[in-house]
């Protein structure tokens, strides 16, 4: 009888696709060994129509990959501080539901491994208590992991906060220095609940078996190293890169871009979550126009009210684009762009050949997108550990641009983004730009090749299930 292997994702669907992603892998290469089981958290604050719909598609498509649903608990208190903090309040009230599955699959098959993701770090304790080797799964790349693993040993430097802490300089290893006002914004105020529990995930990556994340090892070497230092083991098999969305063959995005020149378009798309103020929005159109470029524009509905907040889970599709647009911006643009509401095909749109580059928010799973399609960057975070990727792409990687904003309240200004657009797209470092990130494209596909590096990790991975 296989061994099984059990997922346990945090709620949400990029969270969940992320997860399926590495199941799809394992399946790939070593269902021969085990079976794959995913756990999922239920309630109303978790459904959706989407989830239910991709959870229908994958199970169709990979039947060998059982999706096995919590009894739904009461819906926990929204905190009034931030809703992360609700987010792992859910993961520990669901710790006897994860108890009782476990318990319930070992009673037929032996699990060989729970590899829970990032967020579930409230569920290690009950892996110890079942005897389960326990296994983290980190979606992002090498150098945030860093970040978080380093987070109990930076706590203990100092008595201060990171936005007491200004513009003094952190040391990360295997990442350049980076300002402590950069840090993740839940982060900034230690004596928030949320930065405890992100001080103590850091405490139990290093007691893990080991941590599997999706990067690849000539993306990030001195940060896998800096990480490899830390813990048990790290098993980078990456990249992966989500499959492209069926009816996205048909979008018209596709279809503007093949009358386009090779590699005469920017791309400019900021995530499933990030939204702009409308002034902010003027700005890009502005800078836009003035330099001159061909682009594909990707807008999200603004916020009623500027907050400072870059991330939204309500925008609306539903949305008037003229209204959002300075007034005749379309019109003036037409010739040489286009810009779409809410969502664009982005995989295909990465690897059209017309495509030269991309401003993006250093989302990780968009940096990787870009990687695999060999298109340089300009790094433009708005929340998480986006200032994390954009130092790492911008300083160790080498393979994007930063888009500089303003100190006192990260508003980037049309000057900016013309000069940035253009460099990008015209000037000398942009040329070489282009032919590192062809050249780590090349490296992208090896890393699954035979003997790859990713491949090798994989291996490893499976072998170490083996042996517990």
């Amino acid at each position: 009888m296989k061994d099984t292997i059990v997922l346990y994702p945090a709620p949400g669907l990029s969270h969940l696709v992320s997860m399926v992603e590495l199941g799809k892998l394992i399946i790939r290469h070593h269902s021969h060994a085990f079976s794959l089981t995913v756990l999922l958290i239920s309630g109303n604050s978790f459904s959706s129509p989407a989830v239910d719909s991709y959870i229908d598609h994958v199970s169709q498509e990979n039947p060998s990959i059982v999706f096995d649903h919590f009894p739904a608990l009461p819906n926990p208190q929204s905190s009034l501080g931030n809703p992360l903090v609700t987010f792992f309040q859910s993961i520990r009230s669901n710790n006897p539901n994860l108890r009782h599955t476990l318990q319930t699959i070992s009673n037929t098959s032996s699990i060989a491994a729970l590899v829970i993701g990032f967020f579930c770090n409230p569920a290690f304790p009950v892996a110890g208590e079942l005897n389960i080797p326990l296994y983290y799964y980190m979606p992002s790349g090498a150098s945030a992991l860093s970040f978080f693993i380093h987070l109990p040993k930076i706590h203990n430097q100092t008595d201060k906060s990171f936005r007491e802490l200004g513009n003094t300089n952190i040391d990360i290893p295997g990442l350049s220095s980076i300002p402590a006002s950069k840090m993740p914004q839940t982060l900034l105020d230690r004596s928030s609940e949320i930065y405890d529990e992100f001080l103590n995930m850091g405490t139990y990556f290093t007691k893990s078996r080991g941590i599997i994340t999706n990067t690849f090892e000539a993306l990030e070497p001195r940060a896998i190293e800096a990480v490899a230092r830390e813990t048990q083991a790290i098993f980078c098999v990456g990249p992966l890169v989500a499959e492209p969305r069926d009816q996205s063959s048909e979008s018209y995005c596709l279809s503007w871009l093949d009358a386009q020149p090779r590699r005469s378009v920017v791309f400019l798309s900021f995530g499933s979550r990030g939204v702009f103020p409308a002034k902010q929005i003027a700005e890009i159109a502005a800078g836009l126009e003035k330099s001159g470029q061909r682009f594909l524009w990707v807008v999200r509905s603004p916020p009623v009210h500027d907050s400072g907040n870059r991330i939204s889970l309500s925008a609306t599709d539903d949305f008037d684009l003229e209204s959002v647009m300075q007034e005749g911006f379309l019109d003036r643009t037409r010739d040489r762009g286009l810009v779409v509401k809410s969502w664009a095909p982005q995989v295909e749109v990465l690897n059209h050949e017309s495509v030269g580059g991309f401003v993006t928010h250093c989302g990780w799973n968009s940096v990787l997108e870009a990687v695999c399609a060999g298109v340089p960057m300009l790094a433009w975070p708005l929340y998480a550990e986006q200032e994390l990727n954009k130092v790492a792409l911008v300083e160790e990687m080498k393979v994007a641009m930063p888009m500089e904003a303003a100190e006192e309240d990260g508003f980037v200004d049309a000057a900016e983004v013309e000069k940035q657009i253009r460099a990008l797209m015209e000037s000398e470092e942009g040329k070489k730009m282009k032919d590192r990130c062809r050249e780590m494209r090349e490296k992208a596909l090896a890393a699954w090749a035979e003997d790859g590096s990713s491949k090798t990790a994989l291996t490893k991975l499976a072998e170490s299930w083996k042996r517990t």
